[in-house]
């Protein structure tokens, strides 16, 4: 935290805080026309544990399950809206290829194959979930 550039954090707190809010905002009102809306974050491990290094990231994922926590408790009882988030780990992606150059990323998922968990948020099974952090891995 002591080197990171103010204006490197602020990016990312606005495209994953910022952003995430003002389009769930905006959905919102289309969400509770529906008997079975679903709002899935992805989130991070850094964002329910602390960690050297992760910086603006850590803190941006801090932020999103601050935010699902307190969308899933302001819906609960007045709307079939559940809001939850999802880790989905470590993740075969460009952006992990970046983070750790010197990995194997064939020791990772691809993301589809992490796409079970969404599929079940953004479903009927999960009808009475809300306001839960699940694992993707």
């Amino acid at each position: 935290m002591e080197h990171l550039p103010g204006e490197d954090f602020m990016q990312v707190m606005h495209v994953n805080v910022n952003a995430t809010f003002m389009l769930t905002q905006v959905l919102l009102p289309l969400l509770r026309r529906s008997t079975d809306a679903s709002v899935a974050f992805t989130s991070s491990s850094v964002g329910r544990k602390g960690r050297a290094q992760w910086g603006a990231y850590g803190v941006s994922k801090f932020a999103t399950e601050g935010l699902m926590q307190t969308l899933a408790d302001e819906l609960e009882g007045v709307t079939s809206v559940r809001a939850n988030s999802i880790n989905p780990g470590a993740t075969r992606t460009g952006m992990r290829a970046q983070a750790y150059p010197d990995e194997n990323p064939q020791n990772n998922p691809a993301p589809e194959d992490i796409m079970p968990v969404y599929l079940y948020l953004m479903g009927p099974d999960s009808k009475g979930i809300n306001g839960q952090a699940l694992n993707a891995q």
